[in-house]
């Protein structure tokens, strides 16, 4: 399936129905007075989340969303039917936004949480909300309201417990492939992650966390270069970022100012993102032999001054993998 992870649509809530003028005709009741009753609400557009969607595809199509009317009012005071609300099912952490104000609708983080989207218009009142003792015979009614109407923005941004982060062929899909349950795609080429993949890590009964693997970035990635600045958003969700790097790139290019220049796109796409806990993991270790690994990350760790945690892997030997997986798991223990 196609990842998609912006689309736009159209909402429209459904009208009141309008209030009924009528009045009591009955035999031997020559002056029964009033008896039009209310109409009914419109229906109202809520969003709900549903943790079995992963991406906002099917709004590529269907992008027009209107709700049912209300039913009018009726004699003897019978109050039309109001219309059922319209829910319609987005990926968790949907964000929703008013496309003419740019403002904020709201965020869907939770299973099954809704959200407003449009409210339905309300019932017209009958002629028998209008009788007085001055007026026994009123002729009055309000017509139904219009519902809410309105162009909203849905941005899909990732949530998971972990990111990976890292430019490509970092190793960041041979690892979320060997830990998780998620199946990317794996070649030795760049950007062979075209989309977002999110994988469940289980360390034992009770315990897991949700790992993300990001499109691989590149420099000038913030300004639109690349595949993965469009995939920047999703880092915004995850507790915890992991930066992989090679211990030796194919390219010979230097592991320290890999990293160095991926720390300035995070910082020019959002600040904040440089301040979230973020862990260093050198990755493909097992391509030198095992006496030069140590003197290798300790070149690495010393030339960026490393302070947070680091840690050494090969997603293909397994080396490292369970001491990486189980800081993770008490990270989030102790959070």
């Amino acid at each position: 399936m196609k990842f998609v992870d912006e689309a736009k649509i159209e909402v429209h809530a459904g009208r009141g129905g309008h209030g009924c003028v009528s009045f009591r005709r009955e035999k031997y009741i020559p002056r029964g007075g009033p008896d039009g009753g209310d109409g009914g609400d419109g229906g109202s557009i809520w969003l709900e989340a549903d943790p079995g969607l992963n991406t906002l595809v099917d709004f590529r199509h269907a992008r027009r969303f209107q709700a049912r009317n209300g039913e009018g009012g009726q004699g003897r005071q019978r109050t039309g039917k109001s219309a059922d609300d319209l829910v319609i099912r987005v990926p968790l952490g949907t964000v929703a936004r008013n496309v003419e104000t740019d403002e904020l609708i709201g965020d869907l983080t939770e299973p099954g949480q809704r959200l407003l989207v449009a409210r339905g218009g309300s019932g017209g009142r009958g002629n028998v909300r209008f009788k007085s003792s001055v007026n026994r015979t009123p002729r009055q009614f309000t017509e139904g309201t219009a519902g809410e109407q309105r162009e909203i923005e849905l941005e899909l941004r990732v949530l998971a417990d972990v990111g990976l982060l890292g430019f490509p062929n970092a190793g960041k899909s041979t690892l979320i492939a060997a830990v998780s349950n998620a199946r990317p795609r794996i070649a030795d080429y760049p950007f062979t992650t075209l989309h977002p993949n999110l994988g469940v890590v289980r360390l034992e009964p009770g315990h897991s966390f949700v790992i993300a693997d990001i499109p691989g970035l590149i420099e000038g990635a913030a300004e639109g270069a690349g595949l993965g600045h469009q995939f920047l958003k999703h880092l915004r969700r995850t507790g915890l970022l992991l930066h992989l790097v090679e211990i030796q790139p194919l390219d010979d290019s230097d592991p320290v100012e890999q990293v160095r220049a991926l720390e300035r796109e995070l910082e020019q796409f959002d600040s904040r993102l440089m301040s979230k806990e973020r862990w260093l993991v050198i990755t493909k270790i097992d391509q030198l032999p095992e006496e030069d690994r140590k003197d290798a990350c300790r070149r690495v760790v010393e030339g960026l001054d490393w302070r947070a945690q680091w840690h050494a892997i090969s997603s293909v030997s397994g080396e490292g993998l369970k001491p990486l997986m189980h800081a993770i798991g008490e990270a989030q223990l102790s959070a």
